[in-house]
């Protein structure tokens, strides 16, 4: 029925050719029903876990839930494609103690026992090679996008908090909507995803940002309690009027902030992230003049710097991610105009860093279109042909067409203060466009300087 790739055919006729039963599970027949090709698969199995590597000699098992790993090549038609397909005998949880982890795992005899503890009824749905077996009619909800859970909502979150944000991914993932009583316990639960770790939420949180509905998942989070819980920042921003005399705004803040999110077009989730943040130190610069009803929001870039570098340390980012993160909040306030310098604009691009110039574009991007303006204009427009114009000069001494051992060889000097002024002084008419970047010319800069105690 589904157009299973030559290795996981043969992993189930291994199975059923030593007397196992076997079944594709969760995201794998889920793509599959939706008309997609997965990328993982999941199997169950009515064997043990010692059983399982008997069959696959390659494989490995370290872990508690007794998930077997086996390294396969994927032919997607044009190359092999190296993956796992992870193999879980039938299994049955009790006593979540910690709202996360099952206490105990208990393996299950049938695989209606093993589906029953799954999570949403979209999941709850297997395939032994030939045959559908849904019980939990995942099948309909698929047709609907519905998610729900499976069996008592209550129960299914307080087994596992981060269900949580997982049925809000799935939901801004697949463009879904969640079934009313499952939507009723994550806001009745909402408080039990602060027993989850930072690490488990963020890659959910950015799961969501990367998905095809970042900004509806967002709306779920906020309107299921969720957001106050992992990042307040955000959720009082919604909160904050903008609209005023001699603005242009006519959203709130945090509208304005997921509108924005909307229309970012980056997929990155990183730029994305700071798409939804951007102007959050609003909240804390708000201030309105009594008599003309003026809403300023001063200094608010500097604020949510700050605020962003603790978001990246609650989030656990990496370094880099942190380093983005907040270098497009903190410099998306930037000028665009037909006056500015080519010293201005270098300014721009050494703050915000050339690896980052399109990523803050299509935040600025995000920003108009949020606002409820045009994606751009002529100014936006001219600023970025001279982001390109401006790059192609030196930024930095080293981008210089001679360096330290030149000097040093032309004035026959050791390695010292002066080599340094030298280069500046060379980079500083190089920025004045008073000498050229070119080799010959500043060599012969270099030889006015045989007199040691020329000036510099």
């Amino acid at each position: 029925m589904f157009p299973l790739p030559e290795v996981i055919k043969n992993i189930f006729s291994i199975f059923k050719k030593n007397g196992f039963e076997i079944y594709l599970v969760g995201g794998a027949v889920r793509d599959f029903l939706l008309g997609k090709n997965p990328k993982n698969f999941d199997f169950t199995t009515n064997a043990t876990p010692e059983q399982i590597q008997s069959l696959f000699p390659n494989s490995f098992y370290h872990n508690t839930y007794g998930t077997v790993s086996i390294p396969v090549a994927m032919d997607d038609s044009s190359s092999l494609q190296k993956t796992i397909v992870e193999i879980t005998p039938f299994r049955k949880e009790e006593d979540y103690t910690d709202f996360r982890h099952p206490k105990k795992i208990k393996w299950a005899k049938t695989l209606e026992e093993d589906l029953a503890r799954r999570d949403f009824t979209i999941n709850a749905i297997a395939y032994d090679g030939k045959k559908i077996i849904d019980p939990y009619h995942g099948q309909k909800d698929l047709k609907e996008k519905i998610i729900r859970c499976v069996g008592n909502p209550d129960k299914r979150f307080a087994e596992d908090a981060l269900r949580l944000l997982r049925a809000i991914r799935f939901a801004s993932q697949l463009g879904f909507l969640i079934e009313e009583k499952t939507r009723e316990a994550i806001v009745k639960n909402n408080y039990l995803i602060t027993k989850i770790s930072w690490e488990r939420i963020r890659d959910e949180f950015l799961k969501i940002l990367k998905s095809d509905h970042p900004a509806e998942g967002v709306l779920f989070l906020r309107n299921t309690g969720l957001l106050k819980y992992i990042l307040p920042e955000l959720d009082v921003c919604f909160f904050i009027p903008q609209k005023s005399p001699k603005r242009h705004h006519i959203y709130d803040v945090g509208t304005h902030l997921v509108m924005s999110l909307k229309y970012c077009p980056s997929k990155d989730e990183i730029t994305r992230f700071a798409t939804l943040i951007h102007d959050i130190g609003k909240a804390k610069t708000f201030k309105k003049d009594e008599k003309t009803g003026l809403i300023t929001f001063y200094n608010h870039e500097v604020v949510g710097k700050k605020l962003a570098e603790k978001i990246a340390e609650r989030f656990k980012l990496s370094s880099k991610q942190k380093e983005k993160l907040v270098r497009l909040v903190a410099y998306h306030q930037f000028t665009v105009s037909e006056l500015q310098t080519d010293k201005a604009i270098r300014r721009f691009i050494r703050n915000v860093g050339k690896e980052y110039l399109l990523d803050m574009l299509d935040l600025r991007v995000a920003d108009r279109l949020g606002s409820g303006t045009k994606a751009t204009s002529w100014r936006l427009e001219l600023f970025k042909k001279r982001l390109i114009e401006v790059q192609k000069e030196p930024f930095k001494i080293t981008d210089l067409k001679v360096n330290g051992y030149d000097v040093m060889r032309i004035l026959e000097i050791k390695p010292g203060p002066k080599v340094g002024k030298v280069l500046k002084y060379l980079f500083e008419k190089v920025v004045e466009k008073k000498l050229k970047n070119e080799r010959e010319v500043l060599l012969k800069e270099i030889e006015k300087f045989k007199d040691q105690e020329a000036q510099i």
